[in-house]
């Protein structure tokens, strides 16, 4: 089995005029795997550098276009954020950020270039604006997004009844206790 078959499904098989598509099978398959391992390794040095996951807080503004987290040591990490998409824990949909009534234009460029992905591959659950999805589609929808955007790394929060998922760029550290 494909390693997204059972997200988006097997294509039908091509017309004899066209090329065939396990070459782009398997060129996809090999993207999200890389992407994922690109962001465990991505989210690994997070951890290691400044203590991602440590219970730390952590407070979007979308319309200034960035993301804090607090760590457990009381620094302070700010980066530009991006939204990929939300997950309604409820029913089990995604909304994509490309298309989401409250993420701003400007923090939606990287779920736009996942959209663009699927334009060209022809992957319908990258361009379809809403889902059904789970939390791994949710992380692998994040990995390609920081893959293809080049991103420092992504993060999952909690809001309500949703988790979003993002990504983020180059951080800066502060240390209040520092000085």
């Amino acid at each position: 089995m494909k390693f997204l078959d059972s997200l988006f499904g097997k294509k039908p098989a091509p017309a004899p005029t066209e090329p065939s598509p396990a070459a782009d099978d398997a060129e996809i398959d090999a993207t999200f795997a890389r992407a994922e391992a690109e962001l465990e390794l991505k989210t690994e040095a997070a951890v290691g550098m400044w203590g991602l996951g440590s219970g730390e807080s952590w407070a979007a503004d979308l319309e200034a276009g960035t993301i804090t987290f607090i760590n457990d040591k009381g620094w302070e990490i700010t980066a530009p954020v991006q939204v990929i998409g939300t997950l309604n824990t409820a029913d089990g949909t995604w909304l994509w950020g490309w298309d989401h009534p409250s993420v701003p234009g400007p923090v939606s460029e990287h779920a736009q270039a996942v959209r663009g992905f699927g334009e060209q591959h022809g992957l319908e659950a990258l361009t379809t604006r809403k889902i059904e999805a789970d939390e791994t589609d949710g992380w692998a929808f994040t990995a390609l997004a920081c893959h293809l955007a080049g991103a420092q790394g992504g993060y999952r929060g909690p809001a309500g009844s949703a988790l979003v998922f993002m990504t983020y760029g180059q951080v800066s550290i502060r240390d209040p206790n520092a000085g």
